[in-house]
Parts: C-alpha cells; sequence; structure tokens
C-alpha cells in the first residue's frame, strides 16, 4: 500500500515543533524583558542538573517560573506524576502554553510571593508537604523584601528536608545573605553549566539543621 505524503511527518514540520517553545518564549521576553530572566528556555543540561538536588526519591515538587515547561518535562522523564506537580507562572501567555502542554499538572498563573494562597486554593496541599521547589525565578534581581516573601512562602509547604533548588547566571548565592540569615537558611552551589544561554549555577538552599529537626508549618 502505497503511503500518502500528506501523512508523513516532514522534517520542517519536527523542526518547527521542536522550535515553537523556544519562539514562545523569546516572543514573551520582547514583550516585556524586564520581567523574564533570559531572553530562551532553560537547556536540558540545565533541568538535569537541577532535578539532580533533588532529596532521594522525592515525589511531590513546586516549580516556580514554569517558563516552557523544561523542567516539568524533566520531572515527568525522572517518574514524578503529573498530579504531584504545582507549576507557578506569572506570564500569561507562558501559563496557557504549560496547562496545554501539561493538562494533568496543577499549573496557576500569578505571583510567587503569593504562592501559599496559590497552593492552597488549588488542593495541592491536601496531599502533603512538598518534597522540594525548583524555582527558575530571576531572584537575582529582585529586592530583598521580595525575595523573602518567595522564599518563607516556599519553605512553609515544604517538609523539614526539602531543598529550594535555584539556577542563577551570577557568581554567587542570588539570595542574599540576609534573608538567609533571617530565615535561617544555609546554601551551597552544587553546580554549573556551559551548556546553557546563558551560562548557570545551581544553588541549593535549606533549612539549617536546627530548623530540619523540628516540625514543618503546617501549610494549611
Amino acid at each position: 500500500m502505497t503511503e500518502h505524503k500528506r501523512d508523513r511527518p516532514r522534517n520542517g514540520d519536527l523542526h518547527a515543533k521542536k522550535q515553537a517553545p523556544t519562539w514562545t518564549f523569546f516572543r514573551q521576553w520582547l514583550k516585556n524583558p524586564l520581567s523574564m530572566a533570559a531572553v530562551s528556555p532553560s537547556s536540558r543540561e540545565l533541568a538535569q542538573k537541577m532535578l539532580r538536588e533533588l532529596p532521594h526519591g522525592a515525589k511531590r515538587v513546586i516549580e516556580l517560573g514554569g517558563g516552557t515547561g523544561v523542567f516539568t518535562q524533566a520531572l515527568i522523564d525522572q517518574g514524578v506524576q503529573a498530579d504531584d506537580m504545582f507549576v507557578l507562572e506569572l506570564n500569561e501567555a507562558l501559563h496557557q502554553h504549560l496547562k496545554q502542554r501539561f493538562p494533568k499538572a496543577r499549573v496557576v498563573c500569578g505571583d510567587a510571593r503569593d504562592l501559599k494562597s496559590h497552593v492552597l486554593r488549588s488542593g495541592y496541599a491536601d496531599g502533603g508537604a512538598a518534597d522540594a521547589v525548583i524555582s527558575g525565578l530571576g531572584l537575582l534581581s529582585m529586592p530583598k523584601t521580595t525575595q523573602r516573601e518567595i522564599l518563607d512562602a516556599a519553605f512553609s509547604l515544604m517538609t523539614p528536608a526539602g531543598r529550594f533548588v535555584q539556577f542563577t547566571y551570577g557568581p554567587t548565592n542570588p539570595v542574599s545573605r540576609e534573608v538567609m540569615r533571617e530565615l535561617d537558611l544555609v546554601s551551597h552551589r552544587a553546580s554549573f553549566t556551559l551548556w546553557n544561554v546563558p551560562p548557570a549555577s545551581v544553588y541549593v538552599v535549606s533549612r539549617s539543621r536546627s530548623k530540619r529537626v523540628a516540625p514543618a508549618r503546617a501549610a494549611r
């Protein structure tokens, strides 16, 4: 039986499909460059390095700044169930893109400073505390007060051993020392990748040892 040409996926079509998320991201950057942390989506290499820092056996993950879904897809590929994820994205166009791409995940459009209220309203907290938060937010350019609100909300939703995994284009931890001290947090630089535009470092932020043994604050 002769195969109809129209039924064959053409190379051009496949290339366009792969490039679509990049163009979606870039168009949103053109509209409001100050609100976007980068001009292109994060690389798969960066996603792998980020996920490598999740706690062993992590099942429930909150993602801040979902973008085009590079980290979201990596989490699913690693075995995290879509309904065990909560993805927050401020940009409405990217939010709609994520909802279409990951219909089973809780994808919400909103500000990370209001993370706790978004999580509670969505019903995600009913499944228990999160094991980790991975962040694509541009914390480096945010005021200390904003950093504090985001980190405080994130850790209030995690288990005592929960980790906040953040990438940055800067040379040091993007969270200010004052915020780290106020919230009794510690951090370390976990990895670095040149295979990203621009090159990025991965930082892991966690509670101090004294905080880890204390019960996590109720997420509800």
